[in-house]
């Protein structure tokens, strides 16, 4: 209530609230000032109506007062300044109705309303939104409980608790369910357990076997649940484990009307008509009893059927065996035959029996496998036992039918446990658990006209929860206080301690109920009778006035009248031993088990060695003894699992939900206000009120206040640089009372109401401000308008005046003109009459007939005239007529052109029309090619005949020539071949004329083909006369219509290329997921074996490094691996992934390169050992192996230039001589023989000098080594001789002499020959044999010695590998003899099917190798076919004649040095030398200086030297290793973006070099003719482009990745809540609390964003990256800004204000500023940002009227209905000068946005991925003109 100060210092027109019986409470305002005195305050309510509210002078009871309105709608009801019941209501009302927000925070409990509508506020995206923010931060949600548990968890190490609790209907299991989807997706599970999946799934189960239908809730929990979540250390899930309390066994036998029993008995019978339940004998619902006592059996909305399909899948993904489901499933059909028993009663009911042709009795004991006779006769009889005997005694009818009932509870009960048990271990885990967090889903407080045991429980358990909520928020206010360093005082709050004595301390109810139980004849009157004699004097117990059976206990939230009637059964749950006996004797053994003895049960949950202190353990009831004196009570076991859910909850950090029933008929957003503030009363949340209000409510920091109140403070104050000085002397001036406010260290604490009374001043300062500004406004405003007035009016003036001066002086002017045209007329006239009358007695009187004469004339005048004028009229119609058909003519023509281009367009109907023509051109095409095949061959045979022709006479005169020189004389002879020859030409003229007729013939048949092709053509063009003609009528008759379809197949298309290439690069994603995952297994399995430290690391980290970086595994990954990723793009990804066989053969693939990884680990340790025991020898030789060097190749270059300068002597000798020899010989085989023999004998010379050359040297290295040993053996004490070398890589030639260079140098200084040998060497010489003979022979001893370890090893590992299997068989051997007959068939049939599997693929990989090595061989046999070919016609086209003229020339052969060709050679060795100094050592700024992407331009080098010579394994492997390389890089660097961007680009370069090169003509265009040279000839390497092009899909979503994390943390911070315009942070809204995880979050600037995208874009440039990719990347960055920003403001109520419109504007424009300075504006960056352009416009628009609404609809394109109207709701002003968003306004928007088909998803997919493109863009750097830098250490690559 408020105060009579508050009362007093409230003015005239304060609204206030005041009670109302059917509203609760109702606004009013006061009309007439307090006066101190008054008895009543004179009141206005909202309905105009006038009210006199009544005030109690001796109490306290004034009105409460109402909130400004500025503070209604806040997120947080602490916040409000007046905390009191009314303004809680109100604020819950106007954020539910009008808003549609369903959370609202009250301090620390998140209040939830159930909207009874599905909102689209849970889905991934959302949950993706709430990751990772502080609570306060986003809009109250469920999410964002979770997120605080999450985090608190994971930075305290502390375990959570969220406690979910309401009204039955009031969204309690559903709240549950999203809390535990949101642990599901932030934690998943590490490993491919998917125990998130498992967790999800047991909802459902316990949904359908725990909830049922009540008159307040279709799936109401009839149980309580407390699910524990189980973290390891790095917070992924590994495990869940549940506790129930307190099922509802008696809804199994009774429901009231309009309800119904649990939903498993309805779906069951609704698949009743399931093949496989034939044997249950189940029908519809309605027949039988214990499902139809509620009347109507199904649910609005429901699909019972559907929702078992869901159950039996939900079971199956738990690992519940097929046959175990059967077995529950005959149990619940039991159950229902159970209650449809026919009991028929004798002797007036106390004698009774079952009929045993009971065809539901049958059924019951045959599903439950028991005696029918036994259950017939112990269902009416039951057994007592005294000390002497036993006796067997019949039942009443009551008795057995309570009996029966008791029996099917327990069923029910015992079933429930075991599936409960069955869930825990499916969700049971092996792996420590860390910590966990547990979700509470309990029953809320409940009150029925008829309360009875349940309820009495379910109060007992809410009273226990109240207290340790009242205890934990009391203790959060106290830590606030003493952490601020306030004064605390004692703040009055409820305890409900003493209500809980009433219950469970000694002699209270539940102990005086189980005295009364355990009592022979207890009953429920003598029950009730104790509790009034022992709790009369009790505050909280009372005695109803009108019954001796109940009793009322007074809850903290309400009193609850309980009827005793029933108490005593329900707490015993007495059971028949003699009915359990005969189910445990059940043939079923799951039957049995459900009533084993409490000691066989297994416990199903582990104690947590986190908190040894709490013991946690199943709550489940436990299984009945059939000792009845030691059996627990039901009170007993609840009060035991509650206390133990007590004790985990104080061990934990509770999270509160409270959930409210808006209203009773489950209608949306329909809010009453009585059950709402029932509830709110019942759950704590007004405790929660009482407590904040007693203390300081409302608390601002130093800076908020400042910022919000510094319109109040004077300018001598705000030159202040102490903001927290300024704020305490402007609070000391404007509030009196010292009590009303606390200064505390980084906080103002408030009392209640203050904030308010400061929101007033600050509206009166704003108010006097605006008044005096509209005051100069309006008189500026006024003044001008005057003055604009009566310069207007002048000018109207002046005008008028100007007018009628000039109408004056034309009237004057045509009146003058009027009295001189009358003058005149007068004059003409009568001068006409004075000439008539005297011509009239002048002339004779012929005059008539002249005059007659002339008007004839006349009239044939005038008649050409007016011929010739209609004729002159009628060629200007007409010209008109013609200009107008012209631009008519004109027009249509300009639109039939158009329409013909769009036609032109259109492929599809143009190839229909053209179908037929196409035929006939291909066919007459076809003739024309056979034609001119038959004309070709003809020529070819005429042309062989003329060559044959000439041949022959060119003999015949070579003979006749032949003929004449011998035969001179022979005169005959000349005649007969004159004659011969005369002959011949006679046949050459005729095969000429034959060619002639041919000829013609040729050129008729062609002509005549000619003249059918231009026929065709001329058809052709007819026909498309024709159709151009009907493409314009139809165009003429539908040209928007064809257009529009037009445009939407190319969108079409254009969105169904994107949606492939989209899937594409998702599976190449998908892959690098899965390569990823067995890197983070094997990295797993090293990290445990370590200590671990603690860390949270994100459940989604990826990485792009292979399986191994060994060339062999590599080389199976890029064949088998990439054949089946072949085959998933061919066959498709959903039907790969159902198919087994690769399924199989990617498991087998597994197991190969983990039997490979063991391979090379042993042979890498080996390797190892052998490099230790190498490097002391090469550490020795370390120091004088330069100097070696250059001695040896000093004394090889003279002995070489001594050689050589021999050698040219000779040859030019030889040259001469043979020169010589050739032009004394003229016979060409003389020559030829002798030139070809002294070529031999040079050759043999030049090889033998070669052959003494080197025996020389080595014979001088020997003699040389032997001089150096002697005298260094005299002057050094230890030199290791480097005879002594073992298994040295170098040649023998090389040692030799560096050793005998070494011994010239020690010769010279002593000036010694070398006579202290033989003469000849021959000592030397044998010395140097001996010792080559004991080094080859150690060298091959070492390596059999090493084959045969590696034998030796490969068959240790082949018989580990064999004891495995036989290990694994044997274990399978006994798991199958464990099992049943039919089981162990169906297991060898499995067995036999994946062995014959295996074998199969086996077969078909081998098939596969072989046809791959065959395509090989066969493109390499072709290879060389052409090679023999091309050589073969090079030696034959060389002509005889140069070859005589090159032998007789004389010169002398010059050595010329070849130019680079743009190819690097090296050898197989130095491949991963070249890997570590090229990728994996490589930093980015070692080759900044030189051509982008020079690694790229090196590789390519190479490889295409591998490929000139050949070498098809050194390419794969240099392209293997490449890829290997590069992905290890990745990983190494997977968060620095300028390494990702560097390897982006080399790997594009790579591609681009591979297409460039590639031979193909499409990739050539812009290739210079040095570039051609470069191409690739001998290998086609498509399918390597395909690797390199998924690996840069790769590197770019990692770039992607990277960016994001650098971005994420900025965009908020730097887009919506930076300050770039000042000044506006004064106008923050107001009551906003954030309960801030993170202590100093670093804020950023939009300047800093920009300033990362810079480095983002520099980097990218400087390395060379493609522009079109740099553009897509800033695309997706840009599409990533705007996702989180609009999904931000979405979910902020905070930012949602015009003020933040226009700062949100001004930074967008900043950053396409941005992108215009970039030159990017292409790149549709700008595009991606239009729906937050939209909705910072949207903020800034009138929110009014009609057209207001028709503006937004036209403007908010971009933005979905559900987005428009979640802003419009969220929209808050910042003052009181502004107006809230009607409802009405709302309403016309989604009215005029129903026609939209928007997607129903709320917030926008941040991480979503744009398909990325890499178009070709070939390079103009020719591959001979890079430079290799010596800083890359290359020195091994040779140039070719």
């Amino acid at each position: 209530m408020g105060t009579w100060a508050e009362l007093q210092r409230s003015p005239l027109y304060t609204r206030v609230w005041i009670p109302d019986p059917d509203e609760v409470w109702r606004s009013a305002e006061i009309i007439k000032d307090y006066k101190v005195g008054d008895k009543s305050l004179q009141l206005k309510l909202e309905d105009e109506t006038l009210y006199e509210y009544p005030i109690d002078l001796q109490g306290s009871e004034l009105p409460f007062l109402r909130n400004p309105d500025i503070l209604v709608g806040q997120n947080d009801l602490t916040a409000l300044s007046y905390l009191h019941e009314p303004a809680v209501l109100h604020n819950l009302k106007v954020r539910f109705l009008e808003s549609n927000h369903i959370y609202t925070y009250c301090g620390i409990v998140l209040v939830a309303i159930n909207p009874y509508e599905q909102l689209p506020i849970y889905e991934q995206d959302v949950i993706y939104a709430y990751s990772g923010q502080n609570m306060g931060d986003m809009d109250p949600h469920i999410f964002a409980v979770a997120e605080e548990a999450y985090k608190q968890m994971a930075r305290d190490e502390k375990n959570q608790s969220i406690i979910v609790s309401g009204e039955s209907g009031a969204g309690k299991t559903v709240s549950a369910k999203y809390a535990m989807r949101f642990f599901a997706t932030v934690g998943g599970s590490a490993s491919e357990t998917n125990i998130e999946a498992k967790v999800l799934a047991s909802s459902p189960i316990m949904e359908a076997i725990g909830n049922a239908k009540t008159t307040r809730n279709d799936n109401s929990s009839r149980f309580g649940k407390y699910i524990q979540i189980g973290f390891d250390k790095r917070y992924h899930i590994i495990g869940a484990n549940m506790r129930t309390y307190l099922l509802e066994k008696s809804r199994v036998v009774f429901q009231a009307e309009d309800e119904r029993n649990y939903h498993i008995f309805y779906q069951l019978c609704a698949s009743s008509s399931l093949p496989e339940f034939k044997d249950l004998g189940l029908t519809c619902a309605e027949d039988f009893f214990y499902t139809s006592q509620g009347g109507d059996t199904s649910i609005d909305g429901v699909d019972d059927a559907d929702d078992f399909e869901k159950t039996r899948h939900a079971f199956t993904l738990l690992g519940v065996k097929e046959s175990h489901q059967m077995t529950i499933f005959r149990i619940i059909a039991a159950i229902l035959h159970l209650g449809n028993l026919k009991i028929q009663g004798e002797r007036d009911g106390e004698v009774c029996s079952v009929s045993s042709e009971d065809e539901h009795l049958k059924n019951f004991c045959s599903l439950l496998g028991v005696e029918h006779s036994q259950m017939q006769h112990w269902l009416c009889h039951r057994k007592l036992v005294t000390t002497a005997e036993t006796y067997v005694k019949s039942m009443s009818l009551h008795q057995v039918v309570n009996a029966r009932n008791a029996l099917a509870k327990h069923i029910y009960a015992q079933l429930f446990n075991w599936i409960v048990h069955h869930v825990n271990k499916a969700l049971h885990t092996t792996v420590k658990q860390h910590s966990f967090i547990g979700v509470l889903d309990i029953y809320g407080f409940e009150t029925f006209e008829v309360n009875s045991f349940e309820q009495f429980c379910i109060n007992y358990a809410n009273e226990k929860l109240q207290q340790q909520f009242n205890s934990h928020v009391f203790k959060l206010e106290q830590e606030e206080y003493m952490k601020e360093a306030i004064p605390w005082t004692l703040i009055d709050f409820y305890d409900n301690q003493p209500c809980i004595d009433l219950i469970e301390a000694k002699l209270g109810i539940l102990d005086l109920l189980d005295e009364e139980c355990k009592v022979p004849k207890g009953t429920d009157q003598n029950w009730a009778q104790k509790l009034y004699d022992r709790h009369a004097a009790s505050q909280h117990f009372q005695k109803p006035r009108m019954s001796n059976t109940s009793f009322i206990v007074l809850h903290f939230a309400d009193k609850v009248e309980y009827q005793s009637e029933g108490f005593l059964e329900k707490n015993r749950d007495t059971v028949y031993e003699e009915q359990i006996n005969i189910l445990k004797a059940s043939k079923y053994q799951m039957v049995a088990d459900l009533f084993q003895e409490e000691k066989d049960a297994v416990p199903t949950t582990a104690v947590p060695k986190r908190a040894p202190r709490i013991n946690v353990r199943s709550a489940k009831p436990a299984f009945k003894a059939a000792n009845k004196e030691h059996r627990k009570t039901v009170g007993h076991q609840f009060r035991n699992s509650l206390q133990l859910l007590m004790e985990t909850l104080n061990a934990t950090t509770p999270h509160y939900v409270r959930c409210i029933k808006p209203n009773d008929e489950k209608l949306p957003f329909k809010f009453d206000p009585k059950r709402a503030v029932q509830q709110l009363r019942a759950c704590g949340v007004l405790e929660t009120i009482r407590i904040s209000a007693a203390g300081f409510p409302s608390r601002w920091s130093y800076t908020d206040f400042f910022n919000r109140y510094r319109v109040l403070m004077s300018k001598r104050d705000l030159s202040k640089n102490d903001k927290k000085q300024i704020c305490q002397t402007l609070l000391e001036e404007l509030i009196k009372d010292p009590d009303k406010f606390q200064f505390g260290r980084t906080k103002i604490f408030f009392r209640a109401g203050q904030v308010a009374y400061l929101e007033k001043l600050r509206a009166d300062k704003f108010r006097a401000a605006t008044i005096m500004i509209q005051k100069t406004v309006r008189g500026w405003l006024e003044r001008t308008r005057f003055r604009r007035l009566r310069r207007a009016t002048l000018t109207l003036q002046c005008y008028t005046r100007g007018h009628l001066a000039r109408r004056l002086f034309e009237h004057l002017r045509r009146t003058r003109a009027a009295i001189i045209l009358q003058k005149q007329y007068r004059m003409l006239r009568m001068r006409r009459a004075f000439l008539r009358v005297r011509s009239a007695e002048d002339l004779p009187p012929v005059v008539p007939v002249l005059q007659m004469l002339m008007e004839h004339k006349a009239t044939i005048l005038q008649r050409y005239a007016r011929g010739w004028l209609a004729r002159a009229r009628f060629r200007r119609a007409r010209a008109a007529a013609v200009v107008l058909q012209c631009h008519w003519r004109r027009l249509k023509a300009r639109r039939q052109l158009q329409a013909l281009r769009i036609e032109a367009r259109s492929a599809q109907h143009l190839k229909k029309l053209n179908i037929g023509m196409e035929n006939k051109v291909v066919q007459l095409q076809r003739k024309v090619d056979e034609q001119n095949k038959e004309n070709k061959l003809l020529n070819e045979q005429l042309s062989m005949l003329t060559s044959a022709h000439s041949s022959e006479v060119e003999k015949l005169k070579k003979e006749l020539q032949q003929y004449q020189q011998t035969q001179q004389g022979d005169g005959k002879q000349l005649l007969s071949l004159q004659e011969e020859t005369e002959r011949l030409q006679m046949e050459l003229k005729r095969a000429h004329g034959e060619r002639e007729v041919m000829e013609d013939s040729h050129s008729k048949e062609r002509d005549l083909l000619k003249k059918r092709i231009s026929d065709l053509e001329e058809e052709n063009a007819l026909l498309k006369q024709e159709k151009e003609e009907l493409n314009g009528k139809i165009l003429c008759q539908s040209e928007d219509e064809f257009a529009r379809n037009t445009v939407e197949e190319n969108m079409q298309m254009k969105k169904e290329l994107e949606e492939e290439r989209s899937r594409y690069q998702n599976l190449v994603k998908e892959y690098a997921s899965l390569e990823q995952r067995y890197d983070n297994l094997r990295d797993e399995m090293s990290i445990f074996k370590q200590t671990p430290g603690h860390r949270r690391n994100p459940s989604n980290q990826s990485s792009l490094e292979s399986d191994s970086n060994n060339p062999s595994i590599c080389t199976s990954e890029i064949g088998d691996t990439e054949d089946v990723i072949q085959q998933v793009e061919e066959i498709g990804m959903e039907k790969a992934a159902m198919d087994m066989t690769l399924f199989l053969k990617l498991q087998k693939r597994v197991r190969e390169l983990e039997v490979e990884r063991k391979k090379l680990q042993a042979q890498l340790e080996k390797k190892e050992q052998e490099s230790k025991k190498s490097q002391v020898i090469e550490i020795k030789t370390e120091v004088t192996s330069e100097h070696e060097d250059f001695a040896y190749n000093s004394l090889k270059r003279q002995e070489l230039e001594s050689e050589n300068k021999k050698l040219k002597n000779e040859l030019n000798e030889l040259r001469k001589a043979i020169a010589d020899h050739a032009t004394q010989n003229n016979s060409a085989n003389d020559v030829q023989d002798g030139y070809s023999l002294l070529l031999n004998q040079l050759k043999s010379a030049n090889e033998e000098l070669e052959v003494r050359k080197e025996e020389v040297l080595i014979l001088r290295s020997q003699i040389m080594k032997a001089a150096q040993q002697k005298e260094m053996g005299k002057n050094m004490e230890s030199i290791s001789p480097s005879a002594s070398w073992p298994n040295s890589d170098r040649h023998v030639d090389q040692e030799d002499a560096i050793e005998a260079y070494q011994g010239i140098c020690e010769t010279n200084r002593k000036t010694e020959d070398w006579g202290y040998l033989n003469e000849d060497g021959e000592l030397g010489l044998a010395y140097q044999g001996l010792k080559q003979v004991a080094r080859l022979l150690e060298a091959q001893l070492q390596e059999q010695r090493r084959e045969h370890e590696e034998e030796m090893e490969a068959l240790k590992n082949q018989v580990d590998f064999m004891q495995e299997e036989l290990e694994k068989q044997q274990q399978a051997f006994l798991q199958t003899l464990q099992l049943s007959p039919e089981v162990q068939v169906e297991f060898g049939l499995q067995q036999e099917i994946t062995r014959l599997t295996n074998e199969n693929l086996d077969l078909k990989e081998l098939l596969e190798k072989l046809e791959k090595n065959e395509k090989k061989l066969k493109k390499q046999l072709k290879i060389y076919m052409k090679k023999v070919h091309d050589f073969e016609a090079s030696q034959t086209m060389v002509p005889v004649e140069r070859r005589l003229h090159e032998r007789n020339m004389q010169v002398a052969v010059q050595r010329k040095e070849k130019d680079f060709q743009g190819m690097l050679e090296y050898y197989k060795e130095d491949e991963p030398l070249l890997i570590r100094n090229l990728i994996t050592e490589l930093k980015p700024q070692a080759v900044s200086a030189t051509v982008p992407c020079l690694p790229a331009y090196i590789l390519y080098m190479c490889l295409r030297h591998a490929d000139y010579i050949n070498d098809d394994q050194k390419v794969h492997s240099l392209l293997t290793s490449t890829i290997n390389g590069v992905k290890k890089v990745l990983k190494k660097h997977q968060d620095d973006f300028e390494m990702t961007s560097f390897w982006l680009a080399n790997m594009c370069r790579l591609l681009h070099c591979l297409k460039q090169y590639s031979g193909e003509e499409c990739f050539m265009t812009q290739n210079t003719a040095k570039q051609n040279e470069h191409c690739l000839k001998n290998f086609d390497l498509t399918e390597y482009r395909q690797v390199l092009g998924q690996l840069s899909i790769q590197i770019y979503q990692q770039l992607i990745k990277i960016a994001r994390g650098i971005l994420h943390p900025m965009i908020v911070s730097a887009v919506l809540e930076n300050e770039s315009i000042q000044g506006l942070s004064s106008v923050k809204t107001v009551g906003y609390r954030k309960y801030s995880s993170n202590a100093g979050d670093i804020c950023y600037s939009l300047d800093e964003m920009i300033h990362e995208l810079n480095t983002f874009h520099s980097i990218m440039c400087d390395q060379g990256l493609d522009p079109e990719i740099i553009q897509q990347v800033f695309k997706q960055l840009f599409y990533m800004i705007n996702a989180i920003t609009l999904n931000n403001l979405l979910l902020r109520k905070d930012v949602c204000s015009w003020s933040t419109g226009m700062q949100l504007r001004f930074n967008i424009s900043q950053l396409e500023e941005w992108l215009r300075g970039k030159n990017l504006q292409q790149s549709g960056a700008a595009q991606t940002l239009e729906p937050l352009i939209q909705a910072a416009q949207l903020l800034q628009l009138k929110k009014k009227t009609w057209e207001d609404a028709e503006a937004i609809c036209s403007l908010c394109t971009a933005l979905t209905t559900h987005q428009i109207v979640k802003i419009l709701n969220l929209y808050t002003p910042v003052n009181e000068f502004e107006e809230r968003v009607t409802v009405a306004f709302i309403r016309d928007i989604q009215t005029q946005l129903q026609g939209r088909n928007d997607p129903t998803q709320l917030l926008l997919d941040f991480k979503h991925l744009f398909p990325v493109l890499f178009p070709f863009n070939p390079s103009a750097i020719t591959m001979d003109s890079i430079h290799l830098p010596a800083s890359l250490n290359l020195d091994f690559l040779n140039k070719v």
